[in-house]
């Protein structure tokens, strides 16, 4: 397992203070300090040595030097311009490298290609906590080659990814993730192993894509339909989708296609049944 010698609290400091920088609430900067999580990381990653990683958030590079050791190549996407120069020489031997100035939420993923054109297969990161969410459905809706992502996120929102029917945490977010990819692992870190410390729980969770024979306009259906089902979560499904979806469905005539009850709520309904609602709200739209 790879580790990083930027992984303690004395070294992070360090180099902060060396190049006169300070974290950034706004950027939702907490810099990991503990080698024993950046080892656990990259084990649950399961990192291809000749593919190529995709982290998100580098900052001064303590995960990115495990990465850089344990894959064939890495692309780092950072958006704060004061930490560039730090991470560049942080990394400054790791000739399998190429660092990308940009913010995830938007950066095009052409940008992202290695040499002859190889994409990530894999997202390996210690995520900004404010867009974690949303970077990780980005991405593996967008990217096709990307296999897996182990990130660390704020606890909360590895429960949502890892939900299942009929609890709090279960909403269209996690429907919509569930289309794409399963949870393969999961642990817990601890507020102490991040300078400065958060003021929230977080985790690391595996996730890897699943192969479907749906058609694309299939799956983005069913998205739809999670949204409108969720979106008022205290209604039946009929008389949500029937407020969200507008009247230019038959919401009645799909759910008896379908085979499912219009008395249920939302989060009762598995990911496959909100896949059956798609291909249904799919044929309508023919």
């Amino acid at each position: 397992m790879s580790g990083s010698p930027l992984a303690s609290p004395s070294a992070t400091l360090a180099v902060l203070q060396r190049h006169g920088l300070y974290t950034k609430k706004s950027l939702g900067q907490h810099f990991l300090v503990d080698d024993n999580v950046v080892k656990r990381i990259v084990d649950l990653a399961e990192i291809d040595p000749t593919g190529r990683v995709l982290e998100i958030g580098p900052g001064i590079g303590t995960l990115t030097l495990a990465l850089c050791d344990a894959a064939g190549s890495v692309v780092a996407v950072e958006r704060d311009d004061k930490l560039l120069p730090v991470l560049a020489e942080m990394t400054a031997a790791c000739g399998n490298l190429d660092i990308v100035r940009a913010d995830a939420v938007s950066v095009s993923f052409d940008t992202l290609q290695g040499d002859e054109g190889l994409l990530p297969t894999a997202m390996v990161a210690n995520l900004p906590y404010g867009v974690a969410a949303t970077v990780v459905l980005r991405f593996l809706e967008g990217m096709e080659s990307l296999c897996s992502a182990t990130v660390m996120v704020q606890a909360e929102v590895a429960d949502r990814m890892a939900a299942v029917p009929g609890t709090k945490a279960y909403g269209a977010y996690t429907v919509k993730l569930g289309l794409l990819a399963e949870v393969k692992g999961r642990f817990a870190v601890a507020r102490t192993c991040f300078f400065p410390p958060p003021r929230v729980d977080s985790a690391v969770i595996r996730l890897e894509r699943v192969s479907r024979s749906e058609p694309q306009e299939v799956l983005e259906a069913a998205a739809r339909v999670a949204e409108a089902a969720f979106a008022q979560r205290r209604k039946t499904l009929r008389n949500s989708l029937k407020a969200t979806l507008g009247s230019g469905f038959d919401v009645d005539r799909m759910l008896e296609s379908a085979g499912i009850d219009g008395g249920l709520r939302a989060e009762t309904l598995g990911v496959e049944d909100f896949v059956i609602l798609g291909a249904e709200l799919h044929t309508q739209r023919l």
